[in-house]
């Protein structure tokens, strides 16, 4: 019987999978014509819509996950329905863009069609909100895809961009989500013939999975965010309440937040007891070792059922009492790699801590730490030095962020990045895109270009062929 009711199950959730991505396709037809105007009053609407539903949201995600805390979880959401909404609206993105009078050239938006939009366990809702977003701005229809985990408080997100959206005019199942999403149905959802690009969020075997779709796809990587804290840094107290800050947001759960802080040595015990002040608490080696075994497997990748815990819990797992103010734990380190596996991509409260002598020195330990899972994400600097800067801008990060938080700063909040919830991580790590990812990433651009010298005047002579 359990056999049988698994395989109606399974072919459930396959015929879901093509009904839901034949659907988004008539909607996007439907859709085709609508000019900026349209688009941005269903967007501007659809943004209202998540602000008013961000603490329902936040409180589905984690009772149904277990993941994070509540009260960060609404500002993820708010900070997609506001800010990241807020900065979408202004872009052109269907019809004329741009228009080149001098080289008589005009610039054309045209959507992409169905998007296919895999959705993580950690950031469940606040992932919808901005997909939804990103794929109506830009003219597109777009079907979610949910960790199993995260279904509940995922379909309620999509349902509530969907109801705002046909509301404010767009064609009924422009927008939704799979209700019973399994491995083999997101596949056949990202394989459909009517999907044209993947927006893929998750863990490395579904990235995997979205590039071997044969569809376009944009997907991130891993965020192993090396932090160095230079001597020349004006505040190492401040700096390390911005670490602390970022890295304890949502008990870890954002990958573009800190994750190893590289120390200079003249200032490293300084930062360490600042850290300590703002509170991190160091763990003895022996105690490092039980928290590695709680995080991950043997085999190195990590326990679903020890992600987005607070520093308490995590502490409790490990019959380690750890203080009531303590914000996140803290291992001090000296190597990097499978041999040391808190250097690893955490998504939780947890820092590693690494002294080093000098630039030269520093530069090698980020390197190190970045090519251990977090190629092309993002890196952190606290320095007053511009030669620091122009040094370690050259190890392999998409956004280097300097005096500013990580989470933060990478996500486009407090510094010019784009504002987004998808940051790209570039080909360091097999992505199409270091971008963070925009509306404008998600259409065609064609172009109008009329005839500006003669065609013949590539045969004269004058052209020193």
């Amino acid at each position: 019987m359990s056999v049988a009711m698994n395989l109606d199950s399974d072919l459930a959730g396959l015929a879901e999978a093509r009904n839901k991505a034949r659907q988004a396709h008539a909607a996007f037809q439907a859709f085709a014509d609508a000019d900026q105007e349209r688009v941005d009053s269903i967007v501007r609407a659809m943004a209202d819509a998540g602000t008013a539903a961000a603490q329902e949201l936040a409180r589905m995600a984690v009772d149904e996950t277990g993941f994070g805390v509540y009260e960060d979880k609404i500002l993820k959401n708010l900070y997609n329905t506001k800010f990241v909404a807020a900065s979408m609206l202004p872009m052109r993105t269907v019809g004329v863009l741009w228009v080149d009078e001098v080289n008589r050239m005009t610039a054309i938006g045209s959507p992409m069609g169905v998007i296919a939009a895999i959705i993580p366990v950690t950031n469940p809702t606040s992932t919808v909100l901005f997909k939804c977003l990103a794929a109506v701005k830009s003219g597109n229809a777009i079907v979610c895809a949910p960790h199993p985990r995260a279904v509940r408080s995922c379909v309620r997100a999509a349902e509530i961009m969907a109801n705002a959206a046909v509301k404010a005019g767009a064609p009924k199942g422009l927008i939704s989500c799979l209700e019973l999403p399994t491995i083999q149905s997101t596949g056949e959802l990202m394989r459909h013939p009517d999907v044209s690009v993947v927006l893929a969020t998750g863990g490395p075997g579904m990235v995997r999975a979205a590039y071997s779709s044969g569809k376009p796809t944009f997907a991130v990587g891993a965020g192993n965010v090396p932090v160095y804290i230079h001597r020349s840094v004006k505040d190492v107290k401040e700096a390390a309440l911005m670490a602390i800050t970022s890295k304890s947001f949502d008990n870890g759960t954002a990958c573009v937040a800190e994750q190893s802080i590289v120390l200079d040595e003249p200032i490293a015990d300084a930062g360490v007891a600042a850290f300590a002040a703002q509170g991190a608490f160091f763990l003895s080696e022996a105690d490092q070792k039980q928290l590695a075994k709680l995080i991950f497997t043997d085999k190195g990748e990590l326990r679903p059922e020890a992600v987005g815990l607070s520093a308490q819990e995590l502490g409790r797992r490990i019959n380690l009492s750890v203080p009531s103010g303590c914000k996140v734990l803290g291992a001090q380190l000296t190597e990097v790699g499978p041999q040391a596996p808190l250097s690893r991509e955490i998504l939780g409260p947890v820092l590693s801590f690494y002294r080093t002598a000098d630039l030269p020195a520093a530069y090698e330990q980020c390197r190190q730490i970045l090519a251990f899972g977090g190629e092309g994400h993002t890196l952190g600097l606290h320095c007053e030095d511009d030669q620091v800067i122009a040094t370690m801008s050259a190890l392999r990060a998409g956004r280097i962020v300097i005096n500013t938080p990580t989470l933060f700063g990478g996500m486009g909040y407090s510094c010019a990045t784009d504002p987004s919830f998808m940051l790209g991580t570039g080909t360091w790590s097999g992505s199409i895109v270091s971008d963070n990812v925009t509306p404008l990433h998600l259409i065609n651009i064609k172009r109008i270009a009329h005839e500006i010298r003669p065609w013949r005047s590539l045969y004269q002579a004058s052209m020193g062929i």
